[in-house]
């Protein structure tokens, strides 16, 4: 299971805290960092035990875990740029008062009036979230669904996939299994991503790639192996460097 999945099954609690115990490992829901229980970790001559050296990691990468879920896609969050940038100011412990002084807006009434507005929203969520908790208990028919990769930059029906099409579509255009070459780029979007993401299996999270070696891998897949690894960057798969000269992979 991939953080992506870690990410969406995890509790409130577990995302609060920005990770999650897996056995004897300390697993990152953010990025998929993984520290062993038992282990002490040294840092700058301070010694720490796993979920400190967690906390640690997830304050040096990303500020807080509430930096990191407001920097989603607001298709994962379902905040508006405004509320979004409400709940950011209140998160900074700015008064009312302020906050209309910062952002132009109405008077400090009309900051109160979004603050009831956000409580409003959590009570929906709560409640949303108890009925398909409950739907889970009844619902058979359920198929089930590929999880959203929680950086995807195009939060779309392409992500709108089931398992059951997710390996219907890799027999077809990997016809000697996916750890061979692709039989065509030519297909609908919404393949191109379940094909990309299996093809981001070959790469090595946390691993620096020089370009040559990005297309040694990709020409082990498909001739047109430059429009894959543009397609790749496109998807949110594949980073680099501006001039090219550093590749990583970005999503599990």
């Amino acid at each position: 299971m991939d953080h992506s999945e870690l990410f969406w099954n995890a509790g409130v609690e577990e995302l609060k805290r920005g990770y999650i115990r897996q056995g004897e490992q300390v697993v990152c829901l953010l990025d998929g960092q993984r520290y062993e229980q038992g282990i002490i970790y040294q840092d700058q001559g301070v010694f720490y035990d796993a979920e400190r050296y967690m906390r640690l990691h997830i304050e040096r990468t990303y500020g807080s875990v509430f930096d990191y879920l407001i920097g989603l896609d607001k298709k994962l969050t379902g905040l508006t740029d405004h509320q979004n940038r409400l709940l950011q100011l209140f998160y900074q412990g700015m008064g009312d008062a302020d906050i209309q002084k910062e952002t132009g807006i109405g008077s400090a009434s009309t900051i109160r009036n979004h603050r009831f507005g956000l409580k409003e929203k959590e009570r929906q969520a709560r409640v949303f979230l108890t009925l398909m908790e409950l739907l889970k208990e009844k619902d058979r028919h359920a198929p089930a669904i590929v999880e959203v990769p929680v950086r995807a930059r195009m939060v779309d029906e392409r992500y709108n996939i089931t398992e059951d099409e997710r390996q219907k579509v890799l027999t077809k255009y990997f016809p000697n299994g996916t750890d061979g070459r692709l039989k065509t780029f030519k297909m609908q979007e919404k393949h191109k991503l379940i094909v990309l993401r299996e093809i981001a299996c070959r790469f090595v999270k946390g691993q620096i790639y020089h370009e040559k070696d990005i297309n040694a891998i990709l020409q082990e897949v498909y001739n047109d192996y430059v429009t894959v690894r543009r397609y790749m960057i496109e998807y949110g798969l594949l980073d680099r460097k501006p001039d090219g000269s550093e590749y990583w992979l970005k999503e599990s």
